[in-house]
């Protein structure tokens, strides 16, 4: 019986340290992806960065001899450490470049190294941004446990990726369609449609936004109604044309019509009228729902505008500021924005905000976050405001 009790022991003392450890970022979806438990260097990289600590300071490192400077860059880790300058790294003998912040509010955050002035992603961070600009790095600063963006363990929905063909834009277009755990097709579901911002791409909401694990979240809590949450692509214009906004609103709004909105109602089982229909969308996205949508009140009760705004917004949508029954259609109406961007976005959302006012349109008002005019922010809205606020 000895030696077994000792195997017992033995085991226990293994095993401990795992509870509470993090699991491993190439295995599960982990809530701690960049503590590195083991210390493993990521497979293909020669360092580990960056490396976030349990009190919330990071270590980015770089391996880079030939170069003269490196710095720290991007708006999101920068508001976070406080700092309006790029922040320098310091060199070794044998090359290695490193540089240790924070703490640092536990979120994700969108950052770049400059290296002798071109700005790189972290070629050591496997969370690499996937979007229609150039590459960016993922840091996540983990808390106590999984977030409210997180994958938890609780019923999980579904995201379909779509191809279809747009006869308004003469080409193969794709979405990103989230259906709730438990879908089922002889019941009827409200719509919402998620737009990006500039350079975005149609999977946008689902990497950076994490609008599913948001959903899967709020549903297991019972905080919002199931929905399926549509995510196309609202780049109609490259973001760089010189006529991009002279163009886009009428080829989106055309395209929203004639081929978005009617893909989603023929493929899956969908409330077909206004009241189960809501747009909403970031930054371009919320230009979108405001230009587009409030012309298609025909189609949308519920709008979201998050981080944008208009500065004569009843010269932009005529009809629904100079119709007295606009007020009786709106289900549910959110501007909300960042803490760190009334200054970039804030003019706008407010004189959207005074205009709707002045005609009697209820809507919520919302400025908060320790974000800008980054994902920190809207994943908030989506997950505080705008969800729980749907086709109630």
């Amino acid at each position: 019986m000895k030696p077994l009790k000792q195997y017992i022991i033995i085991s226990s003392l293994l095993a401990s340290p795992m509870i509470g450890a993090a699991q491993q970022a190439n295995v599960n979806l982990d809530w701690a992806p960049q503590k590195n438990t083991e210390q493993l260097v990521p497979y293909g990289g020669n360092v580990i960065s960056p490396e976030v600590r349990d009190d919330h300071t990071v270590t980015f490192r770089l391996k880079a001899p030939d170069a003269q400077k490196v710095e720290l860059t991007g708006g999101p880790v920068l508001l976070a450490l406080k700092s309006k300058e790029n922040i320098p790294f310091t060199k070794n003998q044998e090359g290695l470049w490193t540089l240790t912040v924070g703490p640092i509010t536990p979120n994700i955050y969108v950052y770049r190294f400059l290296v002798d002035g071109v700005a790189v992603a972290d070629p050591n961070n496997t969370l690499t941004g996937t979007s229609n600009q150039p590459g960016y790095s993922n840091l996540v600063v983990h808390g106590n446990g999984p977030a409210y963006y997180d994958a938890r363990h609780v019923p999980h929905g579904s995201i379909a990726r779509h191809i279809y063909h747009s006869d308004v834009l003469n080409g193969e277009r794709e979405m990103f369609v989230y259906t709730p755990p438990g879908y089922d097709p002889k019941k009827k579901y409200p719509v919402l449609y998620l737009l990006g911002g500039s350079g975005e791409l149609a999977s946008g909401w689902t990497i950076d936004g994490r609008a599913n694990f948001i959903a899967d979240n709020l549903l297991a809590e019972g905080k919002i109604k199931p929905m399926i949450i549509a995510m196309p692509n609202n780049q109609v214009i490259h973001r760089s044309d010189p006529k991009h906004l002279e163009k886009t609103y009428k080829l989106f709004e055309e395209e929203l019509r004639k081929q978005i909105v009617p893909f989603v109602d023929a493929q899956y089982s969908t409330v077909k009228d206004r009241k189960g229909r809501a747009i909403a969308g970031l930054s371009m996205g919320g230009r979108h729902t405001q230009a587009v949508g409030f012309n298609a009140i025909d189609l949308f009760s519920s709008f979201g505008i998050l981080s944008a705004g208009d500065l004569e917004p009843e010269k932009l949508n005529p009809a629904f500021f100079q119709d007295a029954r606009t007020k009786d259609k709106v289900s549910y109406l959110l501007i909300g924005l960042g803490t760190g961007e009334q200054d970039f976005v804030g003019k706008r959302s407010a004189t959207t905000h005074a205009a709707l006012d002045k005609i009697g349109v209820k809507h919520e008002y919302f400025i908060g976050g320790d974000g800008a005019h980054d994902w920190g922010t809207w994943r908030l809205l989506l997950h505080d405001k705008l969800l729980p606020n749907l086709f109630k």
